[in-house]
């Protein structure tokens, strides 16, 4: 009997043990793992420059660690089962071909029905904590980037620009001319036949759409940079002016759907970053099967010191007819995209030559 006992005593300390070792992995969920672990665990997902994308990496990363646990705990029972208490090894202890069966045993099966149950409520816990972080919109952004999404490209416009970036005023980079013109289209004439068919609206309405004076334009033969700063707060205001695309940055280990009339379809436009953490260049591409040249509508997101942006934004301010391209070369930087070139969008391409490069025609 005092065997029993303390069999079932160490039974209960090593479920404790598992339990324990599994709430401990999930409270880590916000704690980097250790570099080595993560270089496995993380199965091939770039590494975030992005506080959120961290957050969602190390959250990716501690439910592979929880997982593990389980799965360690359950293929031991299983084996342990299997070569434990096998007929074969029960006829040769002179016992009967079945061990002792526990089906009714009422504490266990609460305990195996309870256990699930909190890892799951756990695992739903830390989710909702690290989706909180990733969608919340109270990160006090500095600057404000209206991103549309059309076929088969993309338009950046700097919306908002707060006054340290922009020679000392707040820059309001709304374009009032053209986007009067685009509230003009959100109405037809009511002698015009099916008048305003979609919800009082008309089917051309751009209205929705936000143009700014200071925008930069993807084409065929010019794959659009992003200029953005690190160690800054940043808001994207998503909106398609057709179809439905997609906003994704690897390294920001999320996409982000785009759809015209954000609104009327439930869609929360504007989502925040706290900072982008590494200057570089970033590809960022639609992540939504759009039609025939999805494939080529990328973009690239070129993150700048503060000074540098700062630069930026002066240079773009005092020439506001210079391209994109120039305003790059100002603070130094590479002119034309780095991480991706733009596709010769013929159909008549058939030797393979597929790509064009910044400075050439298609």
């Amino acid at each position: 009997m005092g065997q029993r006992n303390k069999r079932t005593l160490a039974r209960k300390a090593g479920l404790a043990g598992v339990i324990a070792m599994g709430g401990f992995a999930l409270a880590g969920c916000e704690v980097a793992p250790p570099e080595a672990m993560a270089n496995i665990l993380d199965f091939g997902w770039p590494d975030g420059i992005t506080p959120e994308a961290e957050a969602m990496r190390n959250f990716w990363i501690w439910v592979w660690v929880a997982a593990w646990a389980v799965g360690i705990v359950m293929w031991g029972m299983f084996l342990t089962a299997i070569f434990r208490w096998n007929a074969k090894r029960a006829k040769k202890a002179g016992k009967g071909e079945f061990p002792n069966q526990l089906q009714y045993n009422v504490p266990l099966e609460l305990v195996l029905t309870f256990l699930p149950v909190v890892a799951i409520m756990v695992l739903f816990l830390f989710t909702v904590q690290t989706q909180n972080k990733v969608v919340a919109l109270d990160k006090e952004p500095q600057v404000a980037v209206d991103v549309t999404a059309y076929q088969w490209n993309w338009k950046f416009g700097y919306a908002e620009v707060a006054g340290d970036f922009a020679g000392g005023q707040d820059f309001n980079g709304a374009d009032e001319e053209r986007n009067k013109l685009a509230e003009k289209s959100s109405k037809d004439p009511e002698d015009m036949k099916n008048a305003n068919p979609i919800h009082g609206k008309s089917m051309g309405d751009l209205s929705y759409l936000n143009y700014n004076t200071m925008e930069t334009v993807g084409t065929t033969e010019e794959v659009p940079v992003l200029v953005l700063p690190t160690q800054t707060a940043i808001e994207f205001r998503l909106a398609s002016a057709d179809v439905s695309h997609s906003f994704w940055v690897p390294e920001f280990l999320f996409k982000r759907d785009v759809y015209a009339h954000p609104e009327n379809n439930q869609q929360q436009r504007a989502f925040q970053i706290e900072e982008i953490t590494e200057e570089g260049a970033f590809v960022g591409r639609c992540a939504e099967m759009c039609g025939t040249y999805h494939a080529m509508m990328n973009f690239e997101i070129r993150a700048v010191s503060p000074e540098n942006f700062q630069k930026y934004m002066q240079f773009r301010i005092d020439n506001p007819e210079a391209p994109n391209s120039e305003a790059l070369a100002h603070i130094g930087e590479d002119p034309y995209a780095v991480t991706t070139q733009p596709f010769n969008s013929s159909r008549t391409t058939r030797d393979g030559e597929n790509f064009v490069a910044p400075n050439e025609k298609a």
